[in-house]
């Protein structure tokens, strides 16, 4: 396994097989609360992920013992002004606008507090795995704000549009149990294990082809909020970018002799 460093708070790890990335967020000291420094790392370091051909399923961690992520740093925040709020708003929109345009799949792995731009960044994933330790919502407007990473459009799409607003209008935490019954969560897992079973969920993710893995990822993204002619539309422009592959070549070559396929990747 390899790892890099993006700014002080991002540790990125490349496991040595599998084709999996771990995006860490790794600032203990404030339960990973997103900082402009923080955001300015979270991007660069899904941009670097998104261009390597190598990676296949990237998952989102966390280094604190009782927190996936608090959210944004309002200790930062406290001191800006209205011309600071306006220049950190870019820079804010970056962090969760880069995991959400990762082109391959990704995972979060959540364990205790994921709220306000917290869970905005595993809502960003395709796939959440909680532990039972998991407490989620996005608490905004009871800080005189709203969800600016995302939630107000990633959460109804998940959720539906009544659940959603009763979530962000109430502002309440939501615990693991119930997040799970409710689909914020996807899968709830033994406390202390959500980083291995995505980890384990990306791997199986990762055996299949990285051609066929983006193409699924763009139809998917991109159908979103389609009427079924336009989003089969979608699907068929997909279709046609794995169609002619070496991935499918060697996928249907592999399925008739009986072996595990060995992906070219193009």
């Amino acid at each position: 396994m390899s790892e890099a460093r993006y700014g002080e708070f991002v540790l990125v790890r490349r496991h040595a097989e599998g084709h999996v990335a771990e995006l860490a967020l790794d600032r203990p000291k404030a339960m990973n609360a997103v900082s402009s420094g923080m955001a300015t790392a979270i991007a660069e370091a899904c941009a670097a992920l998104g261009a390597d051909p190598g990676v296949r399923v990237v998952v989102v961690t966390s280094t604190h013992e009782r927190a996936f992520c608090v959210g944004a740093d309002l200790k930062e925040r406290n001191s800006f002004t209205d011309a600071d709020m306006l220049r950190q708003r870019p820079v804010s929109r970056g962090a969760y606008t880069g995991v959400l345009e990762l082109p391959v799949p990704t995972v979060a792995a959540v364990h205790g507090f994921a709220l306000g731009g917290g869970f905005e960044l595993a809502l960003s994933c395709d796939v959440i795995v909680a532990d039972r330790t998991a407490v989620v919502g996005l608490p905004e407007v009871s800080v005189g704000v709203i969800p600016g990473g995302g939630g107000t459009q990633l959460l109804p799409r998940r959720v539906g549009a009544a659940r959603a607003a009763e979530l962000i209008f109430s502002a309440r935490r939501v615990e693991a149990a119930e997040a799970r019954e409710l689909g914020l969560v996807d899968h709830l897992v033994d406390e202390g294990r959500d980083r291995e079973e995505a980890l384990a969920l990306a791997g199986r993710i990762a055996a299949n082809s990285p051609v066929g893995l983006r193409a699924a990822k763009r139809a998917l993204r991109l159908g979103q909020g389609l009427d079924l002619r336009a989003g089969l539309e979608v699907e068929d422009a997909a279709w046609r970018t794995v169609a002619f592959s070496g991935d499918r070549a060697e996928g249907v070559a592999a399925f008739n002799e009986k072996r595990r396929p060995e992906w070219p990747g193009e």
